[in-house]
């Protein structure tokens, strides 16, 4: 597939300009009656980017602000300066959706998985640890040495979640593929595969990475079509590695 040529994908469908983010989702509340809350009613939860695995930043959660982060996917936590809940984001739209919620061996602090919604940090900085103990300000990684998709944007898992949106419009080309089933898409992943080949063969660093970017979006579709996600191909790859080093 080149690049606006024909039988091309538009850009702003594949990326599906348009629709939001995947939203929040609610989370279990199973457990949640064995977290031990201090005499204050608090725990301090640990906010923790869940791809980068960077600390974000910590705040407080009482049992009812706990629940209301369970039900809602998004992070609550309980202002202790003010007295009042805080919805993380509510203001500045900053959203922190939270993915899991692990508790500690004494059952008395959260860590918070989560896919932050912009900078973390009320200075504008994505986590709130960006500077050393003596004050010195950190310098954030590029992208290229953290590696694509910084906080999920641009990896499979956030492109897979804004295919699956259900308010995907009829007439936008996913709709499509979806609508022409697994034929549909394995012509195109067919088409892509073989402008892979083309591109490795040119030598073409920047084809290449379109060009894969291509095969990767419409093999998304085909799990997307088949009722599979990305993590369920994580887990094979998971699995083969562990039966490769385990029997050198």
């Amino acid at each position: 597939m080149g690049r606006g040529g024909a039988g091309g994908t538009p850009a702003n469908e594949q990326t599906g300009e348009g629709e939001a983010a995947a939203p929040p989702a609610p989370l279990s509340m199973g457990g949640i009656e064995a977290i031990r809350f201090g005499a204050d009613g608090l725990v301090p939860a640990v906010v923790q980017d869940r791809r980068t695995r960077e600390v974000l930043m910590v705040g407080f959660m009482n049992r009812d602000m706990l629940a209301k982060t369970l039900e809602t996917g998004e992070a609550w936590f309980w202002s202790r300066s003010r007295q009042e809940p805080w919805h993380k984001g509510a203001t500045s739209g900053n959203y922190i959706r939270v993915r899991e919620v692990r508790r500690n061996c004494e059952d008395n602090s959260l860590l918070l998985l989560t896919d932050p919604v912009g900078p973390v940090c009320h200075t504008g900085a994505q986590t709130c640890y960006y500077r050393t103990l003596d004050g010195q300000t950190l310098r954030p990684l590029p992208a290229a040495e953290l590696g694509a998709g910084v906080g999920g944007e641009g990896d499979l898992t956030w492109l897979f979640e804004i295919l699956r949106q259900p308010a995907r419009r009829e007439d936008s080309y996913v709709a499509r593929l979806l609508t022409g089933g697994v034929d549909r898409i394995g012509k195109k992943i067919g088409e892509e595969a073989a402008e892979v080949i083309i591109a490795a063969k040119n030598r073409s660093p920047e084809e290449l990475s379109w060009e894969m970017a291509d095969l990767w979006f419409h093999s998304l579709v085909l799990l997307l079509d088949g009722g599979l996600t990305p993590a369920d191909v994580y887990r094979v790859l998971s699995q083969r590695h562990r039966e490769k080093t385990s029997h050198p």
